[in-house]
């Protein structure tokens, strides 16, 4: 049964549908969620929608698959947050653990993707893909930061892939992988140095085709630097989560 915890673990999915609703506002007419994906509504500001992900279980644990689909169209101003962090952890099932994200934006809609820390605990094994499609109008913010272990931990095993399109056209598509099992080279100089925590944000705007913002050094461990198209990337390491929260919210700062 979706949403219930089983040999092979948990298979459960969430569904966000926004839609301008003619009057300045965005109406949710799809919001649904079962096992450890529940959707909840929340006080939006605005012409903006607002849905946390609330996490009814533990995990993911390995061999669960979560899968989220959320779709902003018409005109729709939609953010998408998550009331706690996400704690991968180690199961009975061996198997890796799958959490799949699917983004799709419409011309004239805008969609805020800014979950809280994914947590990879000591002994899991996590893959996160998050592949988002945009229209050429469509407006996007997304945040991802992940924290390699907790307090005083080794971390687990993790995978993160983002790949994001903008009227059909590559303009980011990269690969994280950290842990015990990932390619050599990943804690080294050449990639976390030994950080613990690690994020990035993808801004997509309309006004970055003809102005894109200028590549920069934020602080010390961020950057910004625009893509190939209509889009910047934030990228970031630090200690800790709460110092990677300010490099990030520095640099976005810049991007205003």
């Amino acid at each position: 049964m979706d949403g219930v915890r089983a040999p092979g673990g948990v298979r459960a999915r969430a569904r966000i549908l926004a839609r301008g609703d003619g009057h300045g506002g965005t109406r949710l007419p799809v919001l649904e969620g079962e096992g450890p994906l529940a959707v909840r509504r929340t006080r939006g500001s605005g012409d903006e929608a607002r849905v946390m992900l609330v996490g009814a279980m533990s995990g993911p644990l390995g061999g669960d698959r979560f899968t989220v689909s959320a779709e902003a169209v018409q005109g729709a101003r939609l953010r998408i947050g998550s009331a706690a962090a996400t704690l991968a952890l180690p199961g009975q099932d061996e198997a890796e653990a799958r959490y799949d994200v699917r983004l799709t934006v419409a011309d004239d809609a805008e969609l805020h993707w800014a979950p809280e820390q994914l947590i990879s605990a000591n002994g899991s094994d996590l893959h996160v893909t998050t592949r988002v499609d945009l229209a050429p109008t469509a407006r996007l913010v997304l945040r991802e930061e992940q924290v390699l272990g907790r307090f005083g931990e080794e971390p687990g095993r993790l995978t993160s892939r983002l790949a994001v399109r903008v009227a059909g056209r590559l303009v980011l598509d990269q690969e994280l992988s950290c842990g015990p099992g990932a390619p050599g080279g990943w804690d080294g100089p050449a990639g976390l140095a030994g950080h613990r925590a690690v994020g990035q944000v993808v801004v997509v705007r309309p006004s970055f085709a003809t102005a894109p913002p200028a590549a920069r050094v934020v602080g010390e461990g961020a950057a910004v630097m625009p893509l190939a198209g209509p889009a910047a990337l934030v990228t970031a390491v630090a200690p800790d989560a709460l110092r990677l929260r300010r490099l990030l919210d520095e640099a976005l700062a810049l991007l205003d």
